[in-house]
């Protein structure tokens, strides 16, 4: 009962219906090529051993046309394959034969009709239509016109208000875009740039997908300005510039274009440098980078630079001795310092320096040696004597025919220089 205690005892569970209309899997279909092969090739040799003798060599030779039918050109690499399975062919042709020409056709899908493999194997590259000057023409025609860092000439025909396009030769013009139109900055590139104008650009990219170049007027300018700056450099001259701010560390100024920087120590008035601003003032050369873009100047080089200038290999020249060296004298020529070393003292025995002279004397010398670059003068004595050592004899007639001389010694001067040459 209910409600009781007693466990109820477990009922079996029905058996199962058998489920009716069950899905049959699905039946795949496999298709053998091999089994089909051989069914044909059974019936095929059944109706051969049927035919008479006749019919069978009749069907053999138009077994052999189907089998030598025309080569296609990847087949020509096995020509020689062929022609073998050619003559095997004449002798006896089998379904197998003919079921393995199929499938070698099969394998090969470009068919000529009017193939010809011997006349194909003999063509040679002269038998094709080949013009050399016109394949010449055509690869000077597409050339890329401008690579990077070129130089290139054209003329405007289009201006826009991001920049300007530029006729170069290409197959594209070439694009300026306004910011490398010039230095400094441009207002009115119509008016700077008007249709038809001849100029003269940098190629600082090359062409795109479109065959368009980037070109620039400024990157020529800048690349033309640090040239001659190299060369203003090199000859140690002294250029004028025009002072345009300052800071902490010095003046800033422009040179053909460029930012050139004069360092606080290498002013002549160091205090009061702000009072410069605006002003011209004579600089020479400390340090020229074009590729860190580093400019530096000195006025206090500039004295030195222009009193280089007024000197020449083989002038005369007068200066106190300011200091004895070992190895020379070093000599005062106002404001600059030259050298005279102790081999170019006398032309005879010298035992000490001091036999000729001291620090404070006056002394005249030829000037030898001339380097504005890196501030050497070298002078010489030992040409202004008659004899050998006569200058630690008789300094003072030495010093005093100094001028008479010279002449001399400047002629001899001239002698070995052109024979240097």
């Amino acid at each position: 009962m209910a409600g009781s205690g007693t466990p109820q005892p477990k009922r079996p569970n029905p058996p199962r219906q058998e489920q009716k209309n069950l899905r049959k899997p699905l039946q795949v279909m496999h298709i053998s090529r091999k089994e089909e092969v051989q069914a044909s090739t059974v019936k095929s040799s059944e109706i051969v051993e049927k035919e008479e003798p006749n019919q069978k060599s009749s069907s053999k030779l138009k077994s052999t046309k189907s089998v030598l039918s025309p080569l296609k050109p990847s087949e020509v690499e096995s020509s020689n394959q062929l022609k073998d399975f050619t003559s095997q062919a004449k002798d006896e042709i089998s379904m197998e034969d003919l079921l393995a020409k199929e499938n070698f056709q099969s394998k090969n899908q470009f068919v000529s009709q009017d193939f010809n493999s011997d006349s194909f194997l003999e063509r040679t590259v002269d038998d094709f239509d080949f013009d050399e000057d016109a394949f010449l023409a055509a690869l000077d025609e597409n050339e890329p016109i401008g690579n990077t860092g070129e130089i290139a000439k054209g003329s405007v025909i289009e201006v826009e208000s991001d920049g300007v396009y530029v006729d170069i030769g290409g197959k594209a013009p070439g694009f300026m875009p306004k910011s490398e139109c010039g230095l400094g900055v441009i207002t009115n590139l119509k008016e700077k740039f008007p249709k038809g104008l001849e100029v003269e650009v940098l190629v600082t990219r090359e062409q795109n997908a479109d065959g368009m170049v980037t070109i620039s007027c400024r990157a020529l300018a800048l690349r033309k300005s640090w040239d001659k700056v190299l060369m203003l450099a090199k000859e140690a001259k002294v250029v004028e510039v025009k002072v345009n701010g300052f800071n902490r560390g010095g003046l800033t100024c422009d040179l053909e274009g460029l930012r050139g920087f004069i360092p606080r120590s290498h002013l002549n008035q160091g205090e009061n440098y702000e009072s410069l601003v605006g002003k011209n003032i004579s600089v020479a050369f400390l340090e020229v980078t074009p590729d860190n873009r580093k400019l530096i100047l000195s006025e206090k080089k500039a004295v030195t630079a222009a009193k280089f200038a007024q000197l020449e290999i083989g002038q005369l020249v007068e200066g106190e001795i300011i200091a004895v060296k070992p190895y020379g004298f070093f000599v005062d020529l106002g404001g600059i310092s030259g050298l005279l070393h102790q081999s170019m003292i006398t032309n005879g025995s010298l035992r000490s320096l001091r036999e000729v002279f001291n620090q404070g004397d006056k002394v005249k010398a030829l000037i030898t040696d001339l380097d504005p670059t890196r501030g050497r003068i070298g002078l010489n004595t030992a040409l202004l004597e008659g004899i050998p050592g006569e200058i630690i004899i008789e300094k003072d007639k030495v010093l005093n025919e100094a001028e008479e001389r010279a002449k001399k010694a400047q002629s001899l001067l001239q002698v070995k220089e052109e024979e240097t040459k």
